[in-house]
């Protein structure tokens, strides 16, 4: 499996040789360091983590400090599993240009915007109330939750509440263009400008 680490920059459109414009995600690639590798022998799977991105030395944990030592200072760290016992070996950088090539599907996973709490119209998209027949401020209302024989609410009912801040996957997205330390991923991906990514590929 391939994987790499980068950040949302901004969507914009790309000009295929044809002249048809694509949209596109500017994702913000780098080398990535291979900070530790598990294997099923000695920690029951498959797995590398990696670090990306930098961070003052002060900010970091001592548990952190102690478990990178002299790999550097990385604001981001994270673990993905392989299926097959890892090749790679603690301190090794891996550049994303040397791994992915423009025509591959990718995953794309990242934390959606969040959106604080919302009603039911923009969280669920119901269609709310009428104004006519006698009512006057019920356009964006729920309803009725309970009703019939109903004594209680049943569960799951959809109701207003917190929204976004949540971890979405964008499957099979084309990668258009990868060169000079930036990708161009067909359509859109989560999050906002500057939310980290993880990209991989089977």
């Amino acid at each position: 499996m391939k994987f790499i680490l980068g950040t949302k920059q901004n969507m914009t459109q790309y000009f295929s040789e044809d002249g048809q414009a694509i949209p596109v995600t500017v994702v913000s690639l780098e080398p990535i360091t291979v900070t530790q590798v598990k294997t099923k022998d000695s920690d029951g799977y498959n797995a590398v983590q990696i670090g990306f991105g930098t961070k003052k030395a002060k900010n970091l944990s001592k548990a952190v400090k102690g478990h990178l030592k002299d790999l550097g200072d990385f604001r981001h760290l994270r673990e993905f599993r392989l299926e097959s016992e890892p090749t790679f070996k603690r301190g090794d950088s891996i550049n994303p240009e040397e791994i992915f090539n423009a025509g591959d599907k990718v995953w794309v996973s990242g934390t959606s915007k969040g959106k604080g709490f919302q009603g039911v119209v923009k969280r669920h998209g119901f269609a709310g109330g009428p104004r006519t027949h006698g009512q006057k401020h019920s356009e964006r209302e729920p309803g009725s939750i309970g009703g019939g024989l109903r004594t209680h609410v049943p569960k799951g009912m959809r109701m207003a509440g917190r929204m976004g801040s949540d971890r979405i996957t964008q499957k099979n997205l084309e990668i258009i263009l990868i060169e000079n330390g930036t990708m161009l991923v067909k359509g859109a991906v989560p999050g906002r400008r500057g939310t980290l990514l993880e990209i991989k590929a089977d």
